[in-house]
């Protein structure tokens, strides 16, 4: 079972996540996990840029240090960067040592208070460890661009139906992702853009 949105009884459950922004100013709050990425990265910076959108990108501690300059290229065009743990690490299937260790060692290179747990998954003692350091970042919307099973049109559907003013909406600037993701992207900024919407970084 697909959630592009998530039930408000887990919300409710995760209080100290960040759900959605404050609406009233139609803005919308596009995030990228799973990068950075030598190419799709630079895909995803080349169309923000075509549509004067700034976003945030949840990295990988592992792919930042594989691939500085592209890590580097993201702050330097004026987007933000989050930190997605170091090993893209499950907090269901993972101690809350562990967990903590991933954290703070792709901190070491990115540098920042988001944190976004990969799959949305942590546990409540892993928040109350962490969450005097960092602030959670979850999600309004799910693109679901990696599910294979989806076309870029279902995407593209399924966000537009769900999203609006002070929504954060998930891509993923990855390899398994990256079909439906660009034309997704690129149809999401055109959509929003003309609406009158701006794109702002978290």
């Amino acid at each position: 079972m697909r959630f592009f949105t998530t039930p408000r009884i887990i919300r409710l459950f995760y209080p100290s996540l960040i759900w959605e922004m404050p609406k009233g100013d139609k803005k919308i709050y596009l995030t990228f996990d799973d990068g950075p990425h030598p190419t799709i990265t630079h895909r995803v910076l080349e169309l923000l840029k075509k549509f004067d959108a700034k976003a945030t990108f949840f990295c990988v501690g592992n792919n930042v240090n594989k691939y500085k300059d592209t890590f580097e290229l993201i702050a330097k065009e004026g987007h933000s960067v989050g930190n997605h743990t170091y090993n893209h690490d499950n907090g269901w299937n993972t101690s809350t040592r562990n967990y903590a260790i991933s954290v703070y060692e792709a901190d070491e290179s990115i540098d920042s208070v988001l944190l976004r747990p990969p799959h949305g998954r942590i546990t409540r003692a892993q928040i109350k460890y962490l969450k005097d350091d960092f602030k959670l970042i979850a999600w309004t919307v799910i693109s679901y661009d990696w599910d294979k099973s989806l076309s870029p049109d279902d995407c593209f559907n399924n966000v537009i139906k769900r999203s609006g003013d002070g929504s954060i909406i998930v891509f993923h600037d990855s390899e398994k992702a990256e079909k439906n993701m660009i034309p997704t992207l690129e149809r999401v900024l055109e959509y929003y853009s003309e609406k009158g919407f701006s794109f702002e970084k978290l």
